[in-house]
């Protein structure tokens, strides 16, 4: 698993995070995506950083913070939140 299998995940911060954009039809239905990610990172003991903005936007971004990196399960985590 890799980049290359992930639609529009992006690499940033020296190619040492990935990061990926969604935008939903309002705040409630953000929210529930929020929660179902934590749901999930919970269950894979992965968790990343989640931000809400302007009331119906997520950012996830990914990375390993014990490598301070990626590792595959930064791969297989965002393969997983895209199948949410």
């Amino acid at each position: 698993m890799n980049l290359k299998n992930l639609k529009n995940w992006e690499l940033y911060d020296n190619d040492s995070k990935i990061k990926k954009e969604f935008e939903f039809e309002d705040f409630s239905h953000a929210v529930a995506f929020i929660n179902k990610v934590a749901d999930l990172a919970e269950e894979e003991d992965h968790h990343p950083n989640i931000y809400l903005y302007d009331y119906k936007k997520v950012r996830i971004e990914l990375w390993t913070h014990k490598i301070r990196g990626l590792h595959k399960n930064d791969f297989i985590l965002a393969a997983k939140i895209d199948e949410i």
